[in-house]
């Protein structure tokens, strides 16, 4: 038995397994008759380090690409968000041109592979995850009747990919965790939820987060690595790699600082007995309100 954490993307065919040093026939190029065809039926699931290369490149930040670039779903039944890419109203990229991709050097992780197909799988008994390539053959592509073969690995070379997996690996690792483990962890409240986002996808949040005094009286991080997250996206993506390792499943990497967690439950009773106090008075202002209307 295997678990496995479909990326970069679903589909209704059935894909062709590549065999260890399998070669491909394909070739794309800008005067084949399909160029851009694929672009115009775009279903682009994003990675975290897709997010940190393509907001970059549009010189925004992460929080503004989210919101003007991308759609939220859910990569499995339990909630957990993942993002894709916004399309038009016909479902085409919307960085397509005639010439072709606007961000081509930035292009995402799933953009980079097709038409090879790439998800993660672990054996039951396995300590580490493999990777399993399949060949995706659409109708509209004619890349597959160029004459030109090419190994999977060097095709992976050739359109830069192995940097994108190498910067993702921890995540997608943390994916297949995810649901390998099921329902023994419950469906995740919608709080974790929102963790998971901000740590996976929106660096300008979990910038903030990470910065804030409330982090800094939890955790015992020297003061270089407060320098480094601060100037650093890519630094920061992969401790929130880390931060969701450890918050989400209880692998402790990140050291606590002592009586922390004592001291944000006395803080948590205190801010509660406030509100509790404040819901009082305001419950008592409304009730002599109501007693001065129907004396009026």
């Amino acid at each position: 038995m295997s678990e496995k954490f479909d990326i970069p993307f679903k589909s209704s065919f059935v894909p062709a397994v590549l065999e260890p040093g399998a070669t491909i026939k394909f070739k794309c190029h800008k005067g084949i008759s399909c160029f851009n065809e694929c672009c115009k039926h775009a279903d682009i699931q994003l990675t975290p380090y897709d997010i940190l290369r393509l907001k970059d490149n549009l010189d925004m930040s992460a929080t503004e690409f989210l919101k003007n670039h991308t759609v939220p779903f859910e990569m499995d039944k339990d909630g957990v968000p993942g993002v894709k890419l916004r399309t038009d109203n016909d479902g085409a990229c919307k960085f397509v041109t005639e010439e072709g991709c606007s961000v081509y050097k930035d292009r995402p992780t799933a953009c980079r592979y097709y038409p090879i197909g790439h998800m993660s799988m672990k054996e039951a008994n396995a300590s580490e995850d493999e990777a399993r390539y399949f060949l995706i053959r659409e109708d509209h592509c004619k890349g597959h009747e160029e004459d030109r073969e090419i190994a999977v690995d060097d095709y992976r070379k050739e359109q830069e990919v192995e940097l994108y997996d190498q910067i993702n690996r921890e995540w997608l690792q943390l994916m297949l965790k995810k649901k390998s483990a099921g329902p023994t962890i419950g469906r995740p409240s919608d709080t974790s939820l929102q963790f998971f986002f901000m740590c996976s996808y929106d660096v300008d949040r979990l910038r903030r987060f990470v910065l804030a005094d409330s982090f800094k009286a939890s955790y015992d991080m020297e003061d270089s690595f407060y320098e480094t997250v601060e100037k650093e996206d890519l630094a920061l993506m992969q401790f929130g790699v880390r931060l969701l390792k450890q918050v989400l499943f209880g692998d402790v990497t990140i050291p606590v600082k002592d009586n922390a967690v004592e001291k944000r439950v006395e803080e948590r009773k205190d801010i509660l007995e406030m509100r509790k106090k404040a819901e009082i008075e305001l419950h008592k202002q409304k009730q002599e309100q109501q007693m001065k209307d129907a004396l009026s």
